[in-house]
């Protein structure tokens, strides 16, 4: 038998705090609060992948972590809600290539730590 993993399921991000990056992911960006286990951890629901805001513990560093990319509609439109409401843009959205059945577009935003956000959406080539 061997091993493989499967689907992502929970994603932790390393913030300065806590209940500030709630306020981003979960008033700003709209995810599903789950519920909190103290006061360095809180957890939020991003379409069935649970994302998990901590203070650093261990080796984490606020705002260097992995690229979170959240799928979206209407790009454009997110990314320009997003920073009209607070975010700070990175890079506005753009083609980043071209597949066979779609255009797939990325857009980036940082959260209030700096860590780095991806939108994408998957378009119908025109």
């Amino acid at each position: 038998m061997t091993a493989k993993l499967s689907s992502i399921r929970q994603i932790t991000l390393t913030v300065s705090n806590v209940d500030a990056a709630l306020g981003f992911y979960r008033d700003l960006l709209g995810l599903d609060f789950l519920f909190s286990a103290g006061a360095n951890l809180a957890f939020l629901d991003a379409d069935g992948i649970r994302i998990m805001l901590s203070t650093p513990q261990g080796a984490g560093e606020v705002g260097k972590n992995s690229i979170l990319y959240f799928r979206v509609q209407d790009i454009e439109g997110t990314y320009k809600d997003f920073v009209a409401r607070g975010s700070k843009g990175e890079r506005p959205p753009a083609l980043a290539a071209k597949m066979a059945d779609h255009d797939l577009w990325t857009g980036f935003l940082r959260d209030p730590d700096g860590n780095l956000l991806g939108l994408m959406e998957e378009k119908s080539p025109v």
